[in-house]
């Protein structure tokens, strides 16, 4: 159906097919799940894998980005995905960049985005989320700091948003790597990244912690980061965000870049965090091949999310990852992804 339909959205604006595409899902409700269910469903229990505590039902988990505030929550775990983040949450409401603010290159598969984390708040998010039960699978929470709250008031602000979500949440996600907040990525800096840490970690209360990195990072930089995440006591990383690099892609100025053009640094980037940390890492970017998900876990990953690629082809994709990940296994006589990992590391 996906590919009957998606023609005509491409013709849309991309934040108003995406809106299209959500409002109809949403609509749909019961039907749409059912629908998905049937034609995806969950992963094998042979690709079950777990991470900071996390039982997962496979490694293929939704990107933040895509749900920014739940409203298809229940939806995510009938196409197969093994868990689901949602996000970016602000604690303030804010209505995000100004309009157009994302744009497709479907020749490269890339999109780049400046949308500036439009949301309802994370108070909305938990008011939704307390509606709808716990998630047939585990869901993470991605926060990030309101526009208008000063670097100096951060930790206030990622605070108040873990306070009103955390209990709702099977893992959350400081967002301090995305482009498009003025001034957002200095707080992967070590002293503003370190106190963030440590007073999300505390008032988790117990829910794992994990912090995105941008791509961007100069070896450093990433080094710095991981060390001070890891010293905070985060639960784990998540590499990576969109990259303000463009490789190839027109510029249409200020915004993330996602896709293809970013599997290669991405990548890179996920094998220099493994080196450096024991903690789980999630790898993303890029992803959107067997292939992909087999070399980000054959790199140290413990799992991948998805965003870009479900755009291009649709929830579709995520069963043809499981299906094909699973044919993967029983080729090579394995038995679980673990195995998968290590004998990708030996070739």
């Amino acid at each position: 159906m996906y590919t009957l339909a998606r023609p005509v959205l491409f013709r849309l604006d991309p934040e108003r097919a995406h809106n299209l595409v959500f409002s109809a899902l949403r609509a749909l409700g019961p039907v749409a799940r059912g629908l998905a269910n049937l034609a995806w469903g969950p992963p094998d229990p042979g690709l079950a894998t777990e991470f900071a505590g996390i039982k997962a039902a496979g490694p293929v988990g939704l990107a933040a980005g895509l749900d920014k505030n739940g409203v298809l929550a229940r939806f995510w775990p009938n196409c197969g995905f093994g868990f689901v983040e949602l996000g970016t949450v602000t604690a303030l409401a804010q209505p995000g960049n100004p309009k157009p603010r994302m744009f497709r290159f479907p020749e490269h598969r890339a999109i780049i985005n400046r949308m500036g984390f439009n949301n309802g708040g994370s108070a909305a998010l938990a008011e939704r989320l307390a509606g709808v039960g716990r998630l047939s699978v585990p869901c993470g929470i991605n926060l990030g700091k309101s526009k208008v709250t000063p670097l100096e008031e951060a930790v206030a602000d990622y605070v108040t948003s873990t306070q009103r979500v955390h209990t709702l949440a099977d893992y959350l996600v400081i967002n301090v790597s995305s482009p498009n907040t003025p001034g957002l990525r200095k707080l992967q800096d070590a002293g503003f990244l370190g106190e963030i840490v440590t007073a999300v970690c505390a008032e988790a209360h117990g829910v794992p912690v994990f912090v995105k990195l941008a791509p961007d990072l100069t070896d450093e930089a990433l080094a710095e980061a991981v060390g001070v995440a890891t010293q905070c006591g985060a639960a784990g990383i998540i590499a990576t965000n969109t990259t303000i690099e463009r490789h190839g892609v027109p510029d249409v100025g200020a915004g993330g870049l996602s896709g293809d053009p970013l599997r290669a640094r991405s990548l890179e980037v996920i094998r220099k965090v493994c080196r450096q940390t024991d903690l789980p890492v999630i790898g993303v970017g890029g992803i959107s091949t067997v292939d992909d998900v087999v070399n980000i876990l054959g790199a140290g990953a413990v799992a991948v999310q998805v965003f870009s690629a479900l755009i291009y082809e649709g929830p579709g994709l995520v069963s043809r990852l499981n299906r094909g990940l699973l044919a993967r296994m029983k080729t090579q006589g394995l038995r679980d992804l673990g195995e998968l990992r290590a004998a990708v590391r030996l070739q």
